[in-house]
């Protein structure tokens, strides 16, 4: 099987990691993911469950960090932004539709960014691929 990508938009908020936990408490209490059949009691024993291939979701994703990894989501940088959006301010409907986005993530890694609505920040777009 093949890794599958996966994409949130959240209401903006400061801090990434409480927006974070709140997604994946969502998606978690909604059964979205895979392994839901198996009714795991929280979002790390449903990630646990899903051994390898992961759950498919942003419960894959435990935590923020300043540059790509396993397991963690990172921003996409101004430079990044500015190629993909043409503005270090993307709007939601820049990038909906944006295949080429999803050539700068690796499976098991998510990326986000800060959505605005003209200069106000009004949603974070979270972004990644499955393991597997």
């Amino acid at each position: 099987m093949g890794a599958e990508p996966y994409w949130y938009f959240v209401d903006y908020e400061e801090d990434i990691q409480s927006a974070l936990d709140k997604l994946r408490q969502q998606v978690f209490e909604g059964g979205a993911f895979n392994g839901a059949e198996f009714n795991p009691s929280t979002p790390e024993e449903a990630l646990e469950m899903a051994e390898e291939e992961g759950t498919r979701s942003i419960l894959d994703i435990m935590s923020i960090v300043a540059q790509p990894d396993f397991f963690r989501a990172a921003p996409w940088s101004e430079a990044e932004l500015g190629t993909l959006f043409g503005t270090s301010k993307p709007s939601a409907e820049m990038v909906e539709g944006n295949d080429a986005l999803w050539d700068s993530l690796d499976r098991g890694m998510a990326r986000y960014a800060i959505i605005y609505d003209g200069d106000k920040p009004s949603q974070i777009f979270f972004a990644g691929y499955s393991f597997d």
